[in-house]
């Protein structure tokens, strides 16, 4: 990779250890861990459900979902605003009586884009909890990147996550509660989005534990090889993603103009 890269772009994943039903606890975890965010960092990217946790019973995730302009949403665009850093990840959200799993992209003039997570997780009650999304994912331009976003389950539907032949996006982002008892599946999908989407793949995972299992250094950022590549700064996994890079390897082996014809158009 080039350090001279123009357009290069510096992801943190924060690996938050998220306190179950707790929302102004799991904000007030993110704002402390800004104070200490990596020096010329642009994105930040946080986990699934990042400031609840799962809720298995229906009527108490009524209670702590939010709207889209709700505490969670304007504490962090101030952060954003703050740290002139883009925030990704996912909250449980309520539009009029309807629950969702919800992503967000918050860019630092608080512009923010949502995605509501197609495939809900068949192992837990969130088909029980939360409506599943039906728009197909969001594609944000940031800082000369096209991003694109989805959530932990959707990882294991390839057709869902497919790039076009133009290359529609250059980051995937997947904000994810994914526990070490699954670890192997998280850590192959995420190389197999990557290499057949010719993208840069961001799994966010949580830390800690909860009900499901335990969590332990499996956030991962990915290249458009399969390589895994970051390390860890603090208490964020950071990696600095090259433009330049990838625009090369996509024109020397062009695999999209070869892709089947037949395959579902999603942009």
């Amino acid at each position: 990779m080039s350090n001279t890269d123009a357009i290069a772009i510096k992801v943190a994943v924060l690996p938050l250890d998220i306190i179950p039903t707790d929302i102004s606890a799991n904000l007030s975890a993110v704002s402390d861990n800004l104070r200490a965010l990596p020096e010329g960092t642009d994105l930040v990217v946080l986990p699934e459900l990042f400031s609840t946790g799962y809720i298995k019973d229906k009527e108490a995730a009524k209670k702590l979902a939010q709207r889209d302009d709700g505490e969670t949403m304007t504490a962090l665009q101030a952060l954003a605003a703050e740290y002139k850093i883009a925030i990704c990840g996912s909250f449980l959200a309520k539009t009029g009586y309807m629950i969702f799993n919800r992503a967000f992209f918050i860019e630092p003039a608080g512009e923010i884009t949502f995605y509501d997570k197609r495939h809900l997780f068949c192992l837990s009650e969130e088909t029980k909890v939360c409506l599943r999304g039906i728009s197909k994912m969001p594609i944000i331009r940031y800082r000369r990147w096209n991003i694109a976003m989805a959530i932990c389950y959707d990882l294991r539907f390839p057709v869902w996550l497919r790039n076009n032949k133009e290359n529609t996006y250059d980051i995937l982002v997947i904000p994810a509660n994914w526990p070490d008892k699954r670890r192997y599946a998280w850590q192959q999908l995420l190389i197999a989005r990557a290499i057949e989407n010719q993208a840069y793949v961001i799994g966010a995972n949580r830390s800690g534990s909860d009900e499901y299992g335990e969590y332990t250094d499996t956030s991962m950022i990915i290249d458009f090889l399969g390589n895994p590549e970051g390390c860890s700064d603090g208490n964020f996994f950071t990696s600095t993603l090259s433009k330049s890079w990838l625009a090369d390897f996509r024109k020397k082996f062009p695999v999209g103009n070869d892709s089947d014809e037949f395959c579902v158009k999603m942009y």
